[in-house]
């Protein structure tokens, strides 16, 4: 198959306008294939040739203008189109299609719990050529007009209103002009929910299975969606642009969400089957905040190329925080952003694959699709809040609007967008762009403290990097009541970096904090006497933003070999039993768990890191007895099981159903715990099936998957990788849970031997299946536990002699370097 070239995108459209997409779907001819029939109407402007893009089972027939084209000419995904004349044309193409397994394209589910089978699109990128024959590339929008014919007893759902026409066919209503790639359709026996906000249609959609899940969380996911929409009208001078919005979770599915317009689809763990955080349930409003912008930031006024993806998902993202925030219960969500989605952002922008915010050289959309990433959404995101307090928001929504008004159902650049912000302020916005969005890499701010008379103090701020920033820096000073447990604001003090001299502080303060209130997207040091304060103090901090500051200063100083990780750790100790914030507890236990237990200490050095986490978790639990705080205990649970170096205590709640006190255990908490049972070979085969009879849904089968690659038994292993790399039977979602499985920090020597054979499998894999299971066996299936420089060469070795296709390529780049860091981190 060709990818897409930017010249190739450039001269099609300079060649092409393309008026209206007339798509009929069949999907009642097998569960294989389905049939699509396309016409498109589109203008030449001069003599050409080009061509369109699909990717059939079987191209039946193509006409142009009425004469007949020949399907051998068909050369992979693009199917030529010669001798255009200027003027008027009308492409008309028939194929079957082949239905996905891995969430590209058509995808098809079949629900183990009631044999209900459902489709949807996801047509990012380049999977909408798996659908109908299009001219792909995000600058030729057109009207979409879309008919299904589906099962009877389905229902079909679509960008527009559908209406039911009998016989099984639904016709959706005609778009307006939007971008191949946002077209979407879902059909399938859907639970369906509606209601009607300031005249437009809202639903909520899922798989009848999970209709006891979502009609309780009905009401709490209507509410967000109305008040994200209520506050979106009053940011923005553009009204909504489409003429209905359905919310469908949908299984299987490979991102958090997609921002088709008027029908946005969520991957269905959104709906929750088991307990769950109030943390959780606000990320689950964030996305719904981040998908409701993007019907401006992406559909109404979408990217040209895809070098400008953080158009679309840096203002997503942002915007999203914002108005959950605003508009919202959720009030502290930029705790969350600090603590879940800026350590992503500031891992991917020090790796070797980094790249700019908004990146000049994406060539083709192979290289498009790898910047879906923390850059391109954390970091653009941080950036854009550092473009608002540096800007003013007044002016940034000015600049914006005007941004809609110029460009409202059509395309657009970076440099569009800054001339759009330029017009609203006196500021230099595009030497802000090319110093925050042009370059690479995490600035580091270290704060120097000179000790003057009468003992006051200056304040230099020294970076270590190129870009400006205006931040906050907190100054606190000890609470003598309680012998420094507690931390006092003394002031928060406005800084713009580069200094051009040093800032008197008065009083040396106990604590002196570089952004405070994060407002910049930098790595932030300490002073010897502020670190001494911390150690004494940090859960003391009265804000729980600030605390979130802290921790990813000692997470990065972990990481770059300037903390050790038994530091870290201790910490967690003496601080976390005393955090109220739920995402701060999720994400210090992670990183304790996954990275410095899983990694950055030796397999000697983890009985004692589990012990510590096993301590501190007991002691969430025993803080939370009384019930008040189920939010906190249910994380604490989580992690006991997840950190349990003996069966006993796990195994007794699973036989029990229930925790001491609560929570009773749920069928996410059974999975986790028999998980864990099976990594520690205390539970067997007939346990797993015995729990899968109990639960057989498909995240069930995803559990069951998992539970049976953890088992510590050379034939489970065997199977478990077969199942991944010799077949291409598993779906997306069960190749991830078998990965998971599979790879053991208490495993490693029984899976050594299969270090080496990962490499050749993974390149194979990938090659037959794809960007998606490409995607899912770098992230996933790499061994990650097989800290050594012996796993580091056979991946140097697999990237320099196998040519993985890019997906994996960029995937085994960050592994490799993250590998590194680990082993530099063990070495000290």
């Amino acid at each position: 198959m060709s990818v897409l070239t930017r010249d190739e995108a450039q001269t099609r459209a300079k060649l092409l306008d393309v008026h209206r997409y007339t798509i009929d779907l069949d999907l009642t001819t097998g569960d294989e294939t389905f049939d699509s029939r396309t016409v498109i109407r589109f203008t030449a402007g001069t003599d050409a040739d080009t061509f369109v893009e699909l990717k059939p089972a079987e191209l039946h027939s193509a006409t142009l203008d009425g004469h007949p084209l020949d399907p051998g000419t068909l050369d992979g995904n693009r199917l030529p189109l010669k001798n255009l004349t200027a003027g008027e044309h009308e492409l008309r193409v028939e194929a079957s299609m082949r239905y996905s397994r891995t969430g590209e394209g058509m995808h098809r589910f079949t629900d183990p719990t009631d044999g209900e089978t459902y489709v949807y699109t996801q047509l990012f990128m380049e999977d909408v050529q798996r659908v109908f024959a299009a001219f792909d590339q995000p600058d030729l929008k057109a009207v979409f007009e879309l008919t299904v014919k589906a099962p009877e007893a389905w229902t079909v759902l679509a960008n527009g209103i559908t209406e039911q026409l009998g016989e099984g066919r639904w016709r959706a209503a005609p778009t307006p002009l939007i971008s191949t790639y946002l077209v979407a359709v879902a059909a399938g026996p859907w639970h369906s929910v509606r209601t009607e906000h300031r005249g437009l249609p809202f639903g909520l959609h899922c798989r009848r299975s999970l209709a006891p899940y979502l009609d309780p969380d009905a009401d709490e996911l209507f509410e967000i969606t109305k008040q994200c929409y209520d506050r979106y009208h009053e940011k923005f001078e553009e009204p909504y642009p489409f003429d209905s919005y359905d919310q469908a979770f949908v299984p299987e599915f490979n991102a958090g969400a997609m921002e088709n317009p008027g029908l946005v689809t969520f991957r269905d763990e959104f709906v929750y089957r088991s307990a769950v955080t109030d943390a959780e349930r606000q990320t689950r409003a964030m996305v719904v905040a981040h998908e409701m912008a993007h019907m401006w930031f992406g559909d109404l006024v979408t990217l040209r190329w895809w070098d400008d993806i953080w158009l679309n998902e840096s203002f997503a993202e942002y915007m999203g925080y914002q108005t959950l925030t605003e508009a919202t219960r959720f009030a502290d969500t930029w705790t969350d952003f600090g603590v879940v989605r800026k350590g992503w952002g500031y891992d991917a922008d020090q790796r070797p694959s980094t790249h700019p915010v908004a990146p000049e050289n994406v060539d083709d959309t192979a290289s498009a699709l790898l910047n879906f990433d923390g850059i391109s959404y954390a970091k653009g995101a941080s950036a854009l809040r550092q473009l608002v307090a540096w800007l003013g928001e007044k002016d940034f929504l000015a600049g914006i609007n005007t941004h809609f008004a110029r460009h409202r159902f059509g395309n657009a650049t970076l440099a569009d967008f800054i001339d759009s912000l330029a017009s609203a302020t006196d500021r230099d916005v595009h030497a802000w762009a090319d110093a925050w969005l042009r370059t690479t890499g995490v600035d580091t701010l270290r704060p120097v403290v000179t000790p003057g008379e009468d003992g006051t103090c200056t304040l230099r701020v020294e970076r270590d990097g190129s870009r400006p920033h205006r931040i906050a820096v907190g100054l606190y000073d000890q609470d003598v009541a309680d012998e420094g447990r507690h931390l006092t604001l003394r002031a928060r003090l406005d800084f713009d970096v580069p200094q051009s001299e040093p800032h008197p502080l008065g009083k040396r303060p106990t604590l002196l904090l570089l952004n405070d209130g994060d407002l910049t997207y930098a790595k932030v040091r300490f002073d010897d006497e502020s670190f001494e304060a911390l150690r004494a103090g940090l859960s003391g901090l009265p804000e729980p933003l600030t605390r979130a500051v802290v921790w990813n200063a000692l997470r990065d100083a972990v990481r770059d070999g300037e903390l050790p990780p038994t530091a870290y750790l201790d910490t967690a100790r003496a601080h976390l039993p005393h955090e109220t914030d739920l995402a701060l507890v999720q994400g210090v236990l992670a990183f304790a768990t996954a990275q410095i237990a899983g990694r950055y200490l030796t397999p000697d050095e983890r009985p004692a890191a589990l012990a510590t986490l096993t301590s501190l978790c007991r002691d969430l639990i025993r803080r939370t007895e009384d019930g008040d705080n189920p939010g906190l205990r249910l994380i604490a649970v989580r992690h006991f099981i997840d950190v349990a170096a003996q069966p006993d205590t796990i195994a007794a709640w699973l036989a029990d159903g229930t925790v001491p006190g609560g929570p009773e255990l749920d069928p996410e908490l059974r999975w986790r715990v028999l998980g864990r049972l099976a990594v520690l070979g205390a539970t067997d085969e007939t346990a797993i099936a015995a729990e899968l009879d109990r639960d057989p849904s498909a995240t069930g089968q995803e559990g069951a998957a998992r539970c049976r690659a953890a088992l510590p038994d050379a034939d489970a292993k065997a199977r478990a990788w077969e199942a991944m790399f010799a077949t291409d039977d598993l779906s997306n979602y069960l190749f991830t849970a078998t990965a998971t499985g599979f790879w053991q920090p208490e495993q490693t020597e029984l899976v050594r031997q299969y270090v080496p054979r990962y490499y050749e499998d993974a390149v194979a894999v990938a090659a037959r299946r794809g960007p998606a299971i490409a995607e899912a066996a770098g992230r996933w299936a790499f061994p990650v536990y097989a800290v050594d420089t012996e796993t580091l060469r056979l991946g140097e070795t697999c990237l320099s002699q196998a040519d993985p296709i890019p997906a994996l390529r960029r995937k085994l780049v960050d592994q490799l370097d993250d590998l590194a860091r680990a082993l530099r981190v063990r070495e000290g």
